[in-house]
């Protein structure tokens, strides 16, 4: 018995997000929230979240990281679809739409890593180095 609860210990010591998704999970069966607002309002912390970052980073650095703007709309739109999926009268319009802006945004946020400034610095000194 004493083993069995080490292991679980050591499991969770590693993998403490599944701990936290399960403390969640009880605390929205105990509240009596409807499952789909509960994940409605996490994706809305998370935009919040995205939001003191890009601040907090822009007020360090004096710059804004398009990346950080790009996540923050991409986690909103994924917010906006679950909302209209979760309504009774869904509109596939709509929701389809949204997917298309999401994916839209998807391709700038991986050209804006791809073509960031400080990508292209690291190459640079990839190639000095290499001479």
């Amino acid at each position: 018995m004493r083993k069995a609860l080490l292991k679980i210990r050591k499991y969770f010591e590693y993998n403490y997000e599944v701990l936290i998704a399960m403390v969640l999970f009880i605390a929205i069966i105990i509240s009596g929230l409807e499952f789909f607002k509960a994940i409605i309002y996490m994706l809305e912390f998370i935009v919040i979240m995205e939001v003191v970052k890009m601040i907090s980073d822009f007020i360090k650095k004096e710059k804004l990281r398009l990346r950080f703007v790009i996540d923050i709309f991409i986690i909103f739109l994924i917010r906006d679809v679950i909302i209209q999926a979760s309504h009774k009268n869904i509109d596939y319009f709509d929701i389809s739409f949204l997917l298309i802006v999401i994916f839209v945004f998807f391709i700038f946020r991986i050209m804006s890593i791809k073509y960031s400034p400080g990508s292209s610095k690291l190459k640079d000194k990839g190639n000095n180095s290499s001479e």
